[in-house]
Order: structure tokens, then C-alpha cells, then sequence
């Protein structure tokens, strides 16, 4: 009878088998792509957590630069305020991530920058900074983004994390200048003076309001390229480690040795686009060649928070000439200045 064919009973059993692997299957992808989902949102939730715990700090303080004969293609006044409109368009282009974002408040006057303790807009640059110190207090960010600015903008949130991270923290300040001016210095821009200021350096004033520093054998210097009159002389006194743009060319093995030596697991890092070489962008004052590469700064900012835990960030001295151009021949346009 079954002479040409397999017994019902036998057929059954093979679909059967077919079916009890089929459900396996199912089970076990379930069991999987339950288990990636899991993964997925736990990532999720930590991306989540850490931008709930990072500040966006727009910090438009624009007194610190002594700046306008250096742009005599724009009018003085737009020249000194520059670095207020170039923050605002650094948070514009910035991707939004959910992060808490808040304005330090900045004064436009052109007329308060007397000097003062041998800081140009002395008045104007201390109360910023305890309104910047005032905010960082209110929040208390576990990170924090500065979207600035001049280079002072981060004086005061990289001191407010060293405090908060004690003994831990190694500064990598990417800049084409040492940054390590002092009230007295013939050049009177507190910008100029922002890594000393860092370093618990500086103004009596100033310093008593900040809550930390860092040591300077924990603070490099990345792309330097243009010193001021005794500043190699200064840098070496402080003890400050340097790398010029030419170091990190190919790899970023001289910042990351560096880091391992100083033993932190933390990173401030502060970006002036003033480092970017003119060839390539040119997004600041400075237009010194042979400067760092777009892809050179991203690749060593990344490299570090491969490896280590990035809670500062400051991006400053956009000088955006174009845009300062394109909004004066608006505010001339009829209906719109009206």
C-alpha cells in the first residue's frame, strides 16, 4: 500500500520536526531582538542621562579681545563685538540635542572697556563672570558645553568642573596662542590671559571668585604656532607642555602620550578656531598659515574621548565677517529697518 509513498504517520512526524525548528527559530530571534532592543534603549537611556547632565553655556563675552585693527574690513565697533554675533551662530549651527542650554548675559556697551587691574573691560568681565558662575551654581552640570565667545569664556566653567572633579582633570587647550598673558603685559585682553586664569594665575579679584584651578604640568598646549614677545620664555617658567600643528599631523600619539602621563580621567578641552589654518577655514581673527586642519581637530578631539571622559568643551573666537557684513546691508534695507 505504501510501496510509493512515505507512511502518513512518518510524514506527519517530518512536519512536525519542520515546524518544532521553525518555532525554535522564532523563539530564539524573538530572544534576540528582544535582547538588542534592551541593549538599545538601556543606550538610549545612558545617552540620555548624560545629555540631562550636560549644560549648553552660550557665553557670547566679547570684551575679553582687543581685536578691531586686526579686521579693517569692518567697522571697529562690529569688529570688537564680533565674537557676540559668532556665538549665536555657533549654537544655531550646533546640533540640538536635547541638552539644557543657557545664556550667560552680556553687556553690547561699546563704551564700558576701561581698563582696569590691567584688564581691558575690567567691570564688564567680572560681572560676567559671576553671572557665568551664578548659572554653573544654579545647574550644577555634570558637563559642560561652551559655545563662546572669546577664549576667556572658559575660565569660568573649566575651573567650576575642576572643582567638581578634583585632582582628576587635564586641560588640552587647542589654540595657535599660549593664552598665558598676565595683567601688566603690555597687551591688555583678558582672552589673552584665559589658560593662566585657568591655572589660578592672574587678577587677586578675579581668582578669588573662581572655584578651582588646574596645575599647569596638567594643561597642553595644542597647535601653537604664533607667540607674543616673551611668552616662550613664560611658558617654559609655568612649565606648560606644548605641541605644534606639524605633531598632529598624522596621528594624535603626542596628545594621547601626554594625557596618559598626567593621570586623569577627565578632559577639559578648549577650542579656538584660531588654530584652523586660513587654507582651510578661515573662522577667526588670527590668518597665520600653517595651521591645524579641520580633520586634524576633529580627529584629536575624538581620539581623546575614545579614551577619556570629555566634561568640558568650549568652542571660541568665531569671528563670522561675512555674516557681520550680510546683517549691516539688511539693517539698510527698507521695511526691514523701518
Amino acid at each position: 500500500m505504501y510501496k510509493n509513498s512515505l507512511p502518513p504517520i512518518f510524514v506527519t512526524y517530518q512536519i512536525y520536526k519542520s515546524m518544532k525548528r521553525i518555532y525554535l527559530l522564532i523563539i530564539l530571534l524573538i530572544v534576540v531582538l528582544t535582547s538588542l532592543t534592551a541593549q538599545e534603549n538601556q543606550s538610549k537611556n545612558k545617552i540620555m542621562e548624560k545629555n540631562k547632565s550636560t549644560l549648553r553655556l552660550i557665553y557670547p563675552q566679547w570684551q575679553g579681545g582687543i581685536v578691531s585693527h586686526l579686521l579693517p574690513e569692518l567697522k571697529p565697533d562690529d569688529a570688537s563685538r564680533g565674537y557676540y554675533l559668532g556665538a549665536q551662530l555657533l549654537n544655531f549651527l550646533a546640533p540640538y540635542n536635547g541638552q539644557k542650554t543657557r545664556e550667560v548675559p552680556v553687556s553690547l556697551d561699546i563704551n564700558d572697556r576701561a581698563t582696569e587691574n590691567g584688564i581691558n573691560s575690567y567691570r564688564a568681565i567680572l560681572k560676567q563672570t559671576k553671572d557665568a558662575l551664578d548659572i554653573l551654581n544654579e545647574n550644577d552640570p555634570e558637563r559642560i558645553v561652551v559655545l563662546g565667545g572669546d577664549c576667556a569664556v572658559s575660565v569660568v566653567p573649566f575651573t567650576y568642573l575642576a572643582a567638581k572633579y578634583p585632582d582628576d582633570v587635564a586641560i588640552v587647550w587647542i589654540d595657535a596662542h599660549l593664552d598665558i598673558n598676565l595683567p601688566g603685559d603690555n597687551y591688555e585682553g583678558y582672552h589673552a590671559m584665559a589658560l593662566t586664569a585657568c591655572m589660578g594665575i592672574g587678577d587677586k579679584d578675579i581668582m578669588n571668585m573662581l572655584p578651582a584651578k588646574v596645575d599647569a604640568s596638567k594643561s597642553l598646549i595644542v597647535g601653537i604656532r604664533e607667540w607674543d614677545e616673551g611668552m616662550k620664555e613664560r611658558q617654559q617658567e609655568l612649565g606648560i607642555k606644548g605641541v605644534i600643528s606639524s605633531e598632529v599631523a598624522k596621528d594624535s600619539s603626542s596628545v594621547m602620550q601626554w594625557l596618559k602621563s598626567t593621570g586623569a580621567s577627565k578632559v577639559f578641552i578648549h577650542f579656538d578656531m584660531d588654530v584652523l589654518d586660513p587654507a582651510d577655514l578661515i573662522a577667526a581673527v588670527g590668518v597665520v598659515p600653517d595651521g591645524m586642519k579641520i580633520d586634524e581637530v576633529i580627529r584629536v578631539i575624538n581620539d581623546i574621548s575614545a579614551e577619556y571622559d570629555i566634561v568640558g568643551l568650549t568652542v571660541a573666537e568665531p569671528m563670522p565677517r561675512i555674516a557681520i557684513k550680510i546683517r549691516n546691508m539688511l539693517n539698510e534695507l527698507p521695511l526691514l529697518k523701518d
